[in-house]
This record gives structure tokens, sequence and C-alpha cells, in this order.
């Protein structure tokens, strides 16, 4: 257990758990919780380095919607102390419950209050539930809290799924208020065919396998920041059909009234407005026109306020 990335510091902790895949708004209200009882004591979120499905049945896990250093910079700016990523092993799955909280909460954490969610599983083969968290919490010293799931007017039990399917469909308005901000992703800025600029309209263009889900292709409305300053942009998500050797997929981003050489820095793009789907032009001019339209639709955008930094 000693590789596992825990403190064992002895300093008191509230401590909470779970995947937290988005950070999204009911995930911070966890985070908001734990800070509200913590009486100066460390707020601790416990995640993990993987979906569990990704250890037992990898063609059924979802894909993340941040990466591991995505999901630990929300937490962080959720207000928590410490994040501690634990490698989602088959070691680790085969802990029992007691096991889990003698080994992570109590000796690794020093964990005074647990706040979990009340579908919390926990232990080998989901053994563990919160009626089994209170009982060993009585026998190790901490106390749990049990928090109700998060719901939008209606009822709504605000998911992971939910955004995720949101996303994949072009849905990213439906993913922003879910999440309480636009969805990102980032990665290193490339060169990629040099279009942008012959087309009068130059872009960032992330590398392949940048960090977070990508959403479904289209042109999209959003924010791309830069060297940690933020422009509205309009974004293209896909192949671009009305050329023939782009070959993957690709995310790229035009900041408006902005010019800058981002190549070889790492920029992150926001998606907040869906404009319409990747098309194939039969000629460079349509093309153009097209693009003219995106980029007066996202200006009109913004003069009635409903795009804006």
């Amino acid at each position: 257990m000693t590789d596992w990335p825990l403190p064992h510091d002895g300093i008191d902790s509230v401590v909470t758990i779970g995947k937290f895949d988005g950070v999204h708004i009911g995930h911070r209200e966890v985070v908001a919780q734990l800070r509200e009882r913590a009486a100066g004591r460390r707020v601790v979120v416990v995640t993990f380095d993987r979906h569990p499905l990704s250890l037992f049945d990898p063609e059924r896990a979802p894909k993340p919607l941040l990466s591991v250093a995505q999901k630990v910079e929300a937490l962080q700016d959720s207000g928590a102390d410490l994040v501690v990523v634990l490698p989602f092993t088959t070691e680790f799955a085969a802990l029992t419950p007691a096991e889990f909280v003698r080994d992570v909460l109590v000796d690794g954490l020093s964990a005074s209050l647990v706040l979990v969610g009340t579908d919390f599983r926990f232990g080998a083969g989901g053994a563990g539930a919160v009626d089994t968290l209170t009982e060993l919490g009585a026998e190790f010293g901490f106390d749990v809290v049990k928090l109700d799931d998060v719901c939008l007017e209606g009822g709504v039990k605000v998911s992971s799924s939910t955004i995720r399917d949101a996303l994949l469909s072009g849905d990213v308005t439906t993913a922003t208020a879910l999440l309480g901000r636009p969805h990102r992703v980032r990665g290193l800025v490339v060169h990629g065919h040099q279009r942008g600029r012959v087309l009068g309209y130059p872009t960032v263009n992330l590398e392949e396998n940048s960090e977070g889900l990508v959403p479904k292709p289209g042109v999209y409305a959003g924010i791309v920041r830069v060297r940690g300053e933020d422009f509205l942009a309009g974004i293209s998500v896909g192949k671009n059909p009305t050329f023939t050797d782009v070959t993957r997929d690709q995310v790229e981003a035009h900041a408006l009234d902005a010019e800058f050489d981002a190549y070889g820095t790492t920029a992150e793009v926001g998606f907040t407005h869906w404009l319409r789907d990747i098309e194939s032009f039969d000629s460079v001019d349509t093309l153009i026109v097209a693009l003219h339209k995106d980029f007066a639709d996202i200006r009109d955008m913004i003069a009635r306020g409903v795009l804006h930094l």
C-alpha cells in the first residue's frame, strides 16, 4: 500500500470519495458542503485514475469527460485542499470495506468526517454501502454524512453520463448548464494544413489526443485560452470533408479580433454554443461564404449578450 499517494501525515481531514468525472455542479456542491463542515480541518477529495469499468469491462467503460490532470485542477478550483488520485488496480479493487477504511481513510488521511452520496459503494464487489461506512466510522472514530443528489428543476439528477451524452450529440448548452462552466479540451498547439490563414481565419489547432472529451463534430462558438488569456472564438471539430487530405478529427479555434503565435504552447478550447454540422462544400469560395456566416452569427451572439467571456 506504500505506493499509494496518501499523505500519512496525521493532519485531521474531512473527506469525500468518488469518480468525480467532469466535476459538474453536483460534484462542486459536494465539495462546498464538505468545506462548510470542515471547521478548519483539511478538505480532501479522493478520486481514481480511471473508471472501475476500465479494469472489469473495458469495452463498457465510458470515455472520461476530463483527463486526470484536468479533474484534479477542477476539484482544487472547487475548494479541495488536497486531491488524492488512487490507482484503480486489481489490488485496490480487492480491498474489503474494512481494509479500505483502515488503509485509506484512517491511516492514510486521518479522516474525522466522511461525506458521500446516497448511492456510494466501496470495497470488493461494491460490498460496502453508506450504512457499512457509518458502522465502520463508529468503530474507527469518524463521522459519516450522507448528501442527497443534486437535481435540476423537475427532479432531474445531474450526472456525468447525461453530460457525456449531451457533448456527443453536440448539445454543449446543456453540458455547460450541468457543468456550471463550458466544457473544455486542451492540448499542444501544432501546425495544421495552414489553410486557416488562406481562408482568412487563422486557427489554433490542437494536437491529436488532447485532454478532455471532444464533442460531436461540428461548428461551435466558444472560448479559446492561450497563455492564460481568454478570447471569444469560432471552433471547428471534425475532418473538414471539403479537403481530402484531412485524415483525423481536429479541434481548431479562431480567436476573434486577436492575433498571436501559439505554436508549441498549450491552449484550452471551451464550447458554449452549437452552430451547425460539419459540411462538405463544392468549392473553397463556398466554404469561405459559410465561414463568413458562422462568424457573423457569433458576432450577433456577442452583440445580444448570449456569448461573452
